[in-house]
């Protein structure tokens, strides 16, 4: 049993796929965390659809694959900043047009070109098991990145991830820090292509961002929760598509899934049998407080008091990006 259960290991390309699925993983999850928290969970799925398109784009004018995929994906991300920046256009419908049409785009030259290559059927599905060691460079380039901008912009990205208006008031460049996002999250999609899929990248982004949050009420170990999960996942999901013979972006997806829904199930019993939100005023001023059934009532006063029209606060009290309790 020993040797079944270590048998994929003896294959290089496994092994490559192994460390792939590990890195972007944890790329996803980290990333996604933000993309979750800002309301923007559409976004990965459609700059995929437009990285798709510019590298077919760049596949007709003869532009490397990736270089093609990352700047229409970059390109995307701006467009669609600058067109619901005010209000008028909602980010989901600008998305929904800025994505769209390049995707269609990238069909349309196929079609005209009438070439279906391999890479752009593993750029669609997925094709973990053919990851190279110039893959394996690539995505550890850019999960690096990732992360060193993370340490470097924490108070920044946290800050302008509850209140951007009020993190520009405070002197936060939030349109730069906006570009940073987008060109690491434009870099995110393209290594994850190979992976995943476009088909599944935005549930590599979104499912252990959202089991994270389940999970945990502090922005910090969400953010720590979501990137391990997210390794552990990929990890977990290729190598049960190698023993089920399942196409591996699909695995760890349904992986992701079975995840989300046990910890879903576990903070509702959770929450079941520990606590109530007991709720009562100072004035005018309403206040939650976790109401446990120990036998003991008594509750403190040392967090921010909530407007009584509903307890949708809590960013006010990142006005110094030093709070980390999510709303």
């Amino acid at each position: 049993m020993l040797d079944t259960l270590l048998e994929p290991f003896a294959f290089e390309f496994f092994r490559n796929g192994l460390w792939a699925a590990l890195m972007v993983g944890a790329l996803c999850g980290m990333i996604g965390v933000f993309i979750v928290l800002r309301g923007m969970s559409y976004i990965g799925h459609g700059l995929s659809h437009a990285a798709f398109g510019g590298a077919v784009l760049g596949y007709t004018l003869n532009v490397n694959f990736y270089l093609g995929a990352v700047i229409v994906a970059f390109v995307a991300a701006l467009l669609i900043h600058q067109l619901s920046k005010d209000g008028k256009i909602k980010s989901d419908a600008a998305i929904g047009i800025v994505t769209t049409a390049i995707f269609a785009l990238g069909v349309a030259l196929i079609s005209r070109v009438r070439q279906f290559t391999q890479s752009f059927e593993a750029a669609l599905f997925g094709n973990i098991l053919g990851v190279t060691t110039t893959d394996l460079w690539v995505i550890a380039a850019v999960l690096t990145v990732a992360a060193v901008g993370l340490l470097l912009f924490y108070r920044p990205l946290l800050f302008s991830t509850f209140d951007r208006d009020a993190a520009a008031v405070f002197g936060i460049p939030t349109e730069r820090l906006q570009m940073g996002f987008s060109l690491v999250l434009a870099l995110a999609i393209i290594a994850s292509m190979n992976i995943v899929g476009v088909t599944m990248i935005a549930a590599a982004l979104i499912i252990p961002a959202s089991t994270a949050r389940l999970l945990s009420d502090s922005f910090s170990a969400m953010l720590i929760i979501s990137t391990l999960l997210g390794a552990l996942l990929g990890v977990s999901g290729l190598y049960a598509s190698y023993h089920f013979d399942a196409a591996s972006g699909a695995t760890i997806v349904l992986f992701g899934a079975a995840a989300f829904l046990v910890a879903l199930i576990y903070t509702r019993i959770r929450e079941r049998l520990t606590m109530h939100e007991h709720l009562h005023y100072h004035g005018d001023v309403a206040h939650a407080h976790p109401h446990t059934h120990d036998g003991e009532h008594a509750h403190t006063h040392d967090g921010p008091l909530t407007p009584a029209k509903g307890r949708t606060g809590g960013t006010t009290a990142l006005a110094d990006a030093k709070y980390e309790k999510l709303p």
